[in-house]
């Protein structure tokens, strides 16, 4: 045992060293502890089970055993997707490595499945030579109690430690602890019956064992299946996204939200409806904001914000309109007729047409700014609209800047 726990805090030792307020890093140093556990608590009554059970001649202790060398393998699978899960987005992983969790778990329910069938082969073997069974010795019993009373306990250490982190892997984990202790109480009662005299409970007992290793595994397996084929967030934690994003100033609607399960977490893609009339940067800035509050939800890896200025799943997209270099390039020219050369153009692409606003420099003066409304009122706008396909055209006067100087304070 000494030694065990030296490795265990070696293995540790970089990991205590982070911040402890990263949630992340929490997780995984729950991982490793809570898995660390297991592993030395597994390694001892695996050993037991299997020598006691081979001398005290009952299969279904032994088929316990061989669970409990299950379970031990499956902790190393943890602690190897633990750790690499926890590593950095890179060149072949843009989002990250949160998914080795969910092929571990993946990996865990097949071996499982495996396990669970094979102890029902041997179980149905041993039924069907039952006069060949020795008597079971009361030994057996003991060992049982023990090793139902250890994982019970393993379980709701577990358990409250994969809570408290928000960790799905562990929280299968610690479920898998509770299947232990359940094929534990099951041993128990068939040795307890094998002793009374009833001397077919002994593999019956070993049977169920399996089936419930076998049902097990097929859960864990189908969950981490359905998360690998891009498994969104129950309705629940969608609506929590949506909550976060219409609560953000400047969004007037949400659509076309989608959520994607990456281990733990998950990925959203929303598009947000915000004033079709506000600058890109602004509507960049409103996206950027929805974002932040999206990252709050511990549930949330990442969030791509898509800006539209209409609800593009309802409405037509405008891919039919002229594109503004052509647009630019008819106005000037117009302008240009009357020696005048535009400050600014404007476009609003919308599904119900365009929109063009055009801003002329600020007047040098009085006279000169009477003048330039003249020619502007000269110009046929409608004719220009009609030839921009535009829905409106307005035209503006920019005003004139003033500087002013704020006084200086000593």
């Amino acid at each position: 045992m000494p030694g065990k726990m030296n490795v265990f805090n070696i293995l540790f030792s970089f990991h205590m060293s982070l911040a402890v307020g990263d949630p992340s890093v929490e997780k995984h140093q729950v991982a490793r502890r809570s898995t660390f556990v297991s592993i030395v608590l597994n390694a001892v009554l695996m050993s037991l089970q299997i020598a006691i059970g081979v001398i005290a001649h009952s299969q279904a202790l032994v088929a316990d055993g061989v669970h409990s060398l299950a379970d031990l393998i499956s902790d190393f699978v943890v602690l190897l997707a633990n750790r690499h899960s926890g590593a950095k987005p890179d060149a072949d992983h843009n989002y990250g490595h949160s998914r080795y969790e969910t092929v571990a778990s993946l990996f865990l329910g097949g071996l499982l499945i495996a396990v669970g069938v094979g102890m029902l082969w041997r179980a149905g073997t041993r039924l069907a030579h039952l006069d060949d069974i020795p008597a079971v010795h009361m030994s057996a019993f003991v060992v049982a109690a023990v090793v139902l009373v250890s994982k019970e306990s393993l379980f709701r250490y577990m358990l409250r430690e994969a809570h408290r982190v928000r960790s799905a892997m562990l929280v299968a984990n610690a479920w898998h602890a509770r299947s232990d202790a359940a094929s534990s109480l099951v041993v128990a009662l068939g040795i307890l019956g094998s002793l009374a005299g009833v001397r077919l409970l002994d593999p019956i007992a070993a049977a169920i064992v399996g089936f419930m290793v076998a049902r097990m595994g097929w859960v864990f397996g189908w969950e981490a299946l359905q998360d690998l084929s891009d498994r969104a967030l129950d309705e629940a934690s969608a609506d929590d996204v949506r909550a976060h994003l219409m609560a953000t100033p400047g969004v007037r609607d949400v659509h076309e939200l989608r959520t994607r399960k990456m281990g733990d977490f998950a990925l959203v893609d929303a598009h947000i409806l915000v004033d079709p009339g506000i600058s890109v940067s602004e509507g960049h800035y409103i996206a950027e904001s929805a974002r932040i509050r999206v990252l709050k939800d511990h549930r949330v890896l990442d969030a791509l914000i898509h800006v539209d200025p209409e609800n593009d799943a309802l409405a037509r997209p405008p891919v039919n309109l002229p594109p503004r270099a052509q647009i630019v390039s008819e106005i000037e020219a117009a302008f240009a007729a009357h020696q005048m050369k535009p400050l600014a153009i404007n476009l609003h692409y919308l599904s119900t047409g365009l929109d063009v606003e055009v801003t002329l420099p600020p007047a040098t003066d009085a006279g000169h700014d009477a003048e330039a409304f003249a020619l502007v009122e000269s110009l046929d706008l409608t004719d220009l609209k009609q030839k921009l396909g535009a829905r409106s055209l307005r035209v503006a006067r920019a005003l004139t800047s003033v500087e002013a100087s704020a006084p200086t304070r000593v």
